[in-house]
């Protein structure tokens, strides 16, 4: 049922009210009185049918590391489910329990994949979410679970309570009751635990409403920005469009853009333009090749007066036997502006995806790795380099100077990588925050059109939060879709001063086309980035100590009755 509830609560279904439930038949089953093996095979089971349902998407990019993520992503609900067995042996009541225990699993799950927190189906509760700019998505996660575990809290002890009431009006003080009878603590704790997460709702209720107040006097108008959605199908080791077509149809339509609305920034997705825009490589090859031809093109349309955001390939070359090799390759966010010859601002892609962008264990198993190679659609090593440095990009637009951050692709689901784009040393250094992306990956190409799965949709929602946890506008320009502007406050913005994109931004799927907007700059820094996420790491050490301490205590009672035997 858990399992049920986490899928309808995510998009596309987007019930995101059963959040306030979804965990309550799952605390229910793991306090069993089942076997605690039974209950991690089962659990294990379970979870891995809800990755593998949820994460269909990834099937047609990588089956294995389709497999191997979900076989991963899956062992957290057996550490959960023993680590609830061993907070109820110690009597830890469940509405403190279970959101740290929530919160840890979807930090450590993090680090790889933040996907389908608790948090992010309230991605459109807006009062709610605005604590995400001091604790991130796990002060909104915390308050959902512990929602949760006071639910079964009540349900498990629900005799007790029920009969609190009359009990108390007999005359018996609250004191007393907790001295002479033993059952009545649970009830005690209940209360407390109800009157600790009421606090805890209505003061991130009240938080929110403050901020979304006072957002009038820090927020002022910054330039107009356009950006370029394209419609193209991605299959791995296939070309669904011929490179050249590609790159002149994106080319017209970001020239339409601009002559119809004139925008400081035009923007186009992530890898769009299929070639190394490196200067130093530019510099070593002659007018015929395809990249300088793109560079001269791209220079052009630059020079019409307008900055220019491409994604496309940086590398590092050098010459061996009068031969150009790429020392390195990099997934990059170029910068083109007026009258340069080349472009002389990029951002190096840091945060890579395993099987997407590299094939794993390459040093540590080789054998493995290269099994691993074979089984995907490609027969060379595509493995790309992570970049190291934190870039922003400057434009001058009249007399002012304007400065952004680009995450590519999934970065936008790392809360650090954004962070660290966009604060320095707790300053704030960006004044918008662009995501370019290709999702064309999860789109499939029918007779009628194109076929768009669920990751686009819940790609867009998790950008929400890095709009809220840095205090800026997030510009997301995506192949394919979605592309959209959302302010400092969370808010997915439909309409747009100019374009030919559908002007609701969650039917901006599967089509190609343009809009132009504005930027309202927040000037107010968010306490999430001045501190490391005390919350997240302190529950995922919490979750791994709960989870050794059952373990131990499972091989301890084990030990005792076998020597009793």
């Amino acid at each position: 049922m858990s399992a049920l509830l986490l899928s309808l609560i995510q998009l596309p279904y987007n019930l995101s009210f059963l959040a306030w439930i979804a965990y309550v038949p799952f605390v229910l089953a793991a306090l069993s009185n089942s076997k605690a093996k039974s209950i991690i095979i089962f659990s294990y089971l379970v979870s891995i049918i809800y990755w593998m349902l949820n994460l269909y998407w990834l099937v047609p990019i990588t089956f294995v590391g389709w497999f191997v993520l979900c076989l991963y992503l899956a062992v957290y609900w057996p550490v959960i489910a023993i680590s609830l067995r061993f907070c109820n042996s110690k009597k830890i009541p469940f509405w403190f329990a279970l959101p740290i225990l929530i919160v840890g699993e979807e930090t450590l799950r993090g680090f790889l994949f933040g996907w389908r927190f608790l948090a992010h189906s309230q991605f459109s509760n807006i009062s709610l979410i605005q604590i995400a700019d001091t604790f991130g998505t796990s002060g909104i996660s915390f308050i959902i679970a512990m929602v949760n575990g006071l639910i079964c809290d009540f349900i498990l002890n629900r005799r007790e309570i029920i009969k609190l009431p009359s009990v108390i009006a007999s005359g018996l003080s609250v004191v007393a009751l907790a001295k002479t009878e033993a059952k009545q603590s649970q009830s005690l704790k209940f209360i407390t635990g109800l009157t600790i997460t009421a606090l805890a709702l209505i003061g991130s209720l009240f938080y929110g409403h403050y901020r979304i107040n006072q957002t009038p006097q820090f927020t002022i108008p910054g330039p107009n920005i356009s950006i370029v959605q394209s419609n193209i199908p991605v299959i791995a080791g296939q070309d669904t469009e011929p490179f050249e077509t590609m790159f002149l149809n994106q080319l017209a339509l970001s020239r339409y853009a601009f002559v119809e609305s004139q925008p400081a920034l035009i923007i186009w997705p992530e890898t769009m333009v299929e070639t190394v825009l490196a200067k130093n490589y530019l510099r070593l090859i002659g007018d015929g090749y395809a990249s300088k031809v793109i560079n001269a093109a791209l220079c052009r349309h630059a020079n019409e007066g307008t900055n220019i955001l491409v994604g496309a390939f940086y590398a590092d070359t050098e010459i061996v036997a009068n031969r150009i090799k790429f020392k390195t390759k990099y997934n990059t966010a170029f910068l083109y502006e007026p009258n340069e010859q080349y472009s002389t601002q990029h951002y190096n892609k840091i945060y890579l995806v395993p099987f997407g962008e590299y094939i794993p264990l390459k040093k540590t198993f080789p054998f493995l790795y290269k099994f691993l190679l074979s089984m995907t659609p490609y027969d060379f090593d595509y493995t790309l380099d992570p970049g190291t440095e934190y870039t922003n990009f400057k434009i001058n637009i009249g007399q002012k100077q304007y400065t952004f951050a680009a995450s590519i692709c999934y970065e936008d689901s790392v809360p650090a990588i954004c962070k660290n784009l966009v604060y320095d040393s707790g300053s704030k250094k960006a004044d918008w925050l662009v995501n370019i992306s290709n999702d064309g990956w999860f789109v499939k190409k029918i007779p009628a059109g194109c076929k768009v799965t669920s990751e686009l949709k819940q790609h867009m929602a998790i950008c929400v939060f890095r709009a809220i946890e840095n205090r800026v506008p997030v510009v997301r320009c995506a192949n394919t879709g979605i592309s959209c502007m959302i302010d400092s406050l969370g808010n997915i913005k439909d309409n747009y001063l100019a374009g030919t994109l559908n002007q609701k931004a969650f039917e901006r799927t599967a089509q190609s086309g343009w809009l132009t907007d504005s930027v309202k700059i927040d000037k107010r820094s968010a306490p999430f980035s001045k501190y490391p996420p005390f919350l997240a790491l302190t529950c995922a050490i919490c979750l791994i100590l709960s989870a050794l301490m059952s373990i131990y205590t499972f091989i301890r009672n084990k030990k005792m009755k076998v020597e009793d035997k």
